[in-house]
């Protein structure tokens, strides 16, 4: 038995996932993790550090990781990095002028090799907003088709309504535990 299938197997046991958030400043980070958690919000100020949350869902138990996308923060995300399944990249659907700093930040994680294997899943966050790009939009800006390194979706959504949050981790959580938690 090799070291991978005992670490798939043990992880089935385990059934718990590292999952990681990051994002430019602004993009809803925050909001979506206390969304899901069924939590208020209404007074959110940005994050300048990171935040965790353990939260059960659909048996597993996810230990969501909600960086500060602070420019001065995000030489700090390396530090975040070991052990993820999942990577959560949170668009604002809104800020169009940063569009090409939120595609080359995301071009910079993906070549990381502590980052290597970890299913992608973007939420272009604010879909509620008028003038806010359609997914289409957002995947033709960050070249999402080019991405061969990672499993990956694209999901629309709103953190403040919670519109489509649930269909984007159910994804994510799907094409993890597809990749390493093998059948008994």
């Amino acid at each position: 038995m090799g070291l991978l299938t005992i670490l798939k197997k043990m992880k089935q046991k385990e059934r718990e996932l590292r999952l990681l958030m990051l994002g430019l400043d602004n993009a809803g980070k925050t909001t979506i993790l206390k969304k899901f958690n069924g939590e208020d919000i209404d007074t959110i100020s940005p994050t300048l550090g990171f935040n965790i949350k353990t939260l059960e869902h659909r048996g597993f138990k996810l230990n969501i990781w909600d960086v500060g996308g602070q420019k001065s923060l995000r030489s700090y995300w390396r530090n975040y990095f070991e052990s993820t399944d999942g990577l959560i990249w949170v668009v604002d659907s809104a800020d169009r002028q940063r569009m090409q700093d939120c595609q080359r930040e995301l071009q910079n994680l993906l070549v990381e090799e502590r980052l290597a294997g970890a299913t992608l899943l973007i939420f272009a966050n604010k879909q509620d907003l008028p003038g806010a790009l359609s997914s289409n939009a957002i995947r033709e800006a960050l070249e999402l088709d080019s991405i061969r390194s990672h499993h990956w979706c694209i999901q629309g959504c709103s953190a403040v309504t919670g519109e489509n949050l649930l269909p984007g981790i159910d994804w994510l959580l799907d094409d993890i535990s597809s990749r390493i938690f093998t059948a008994d």
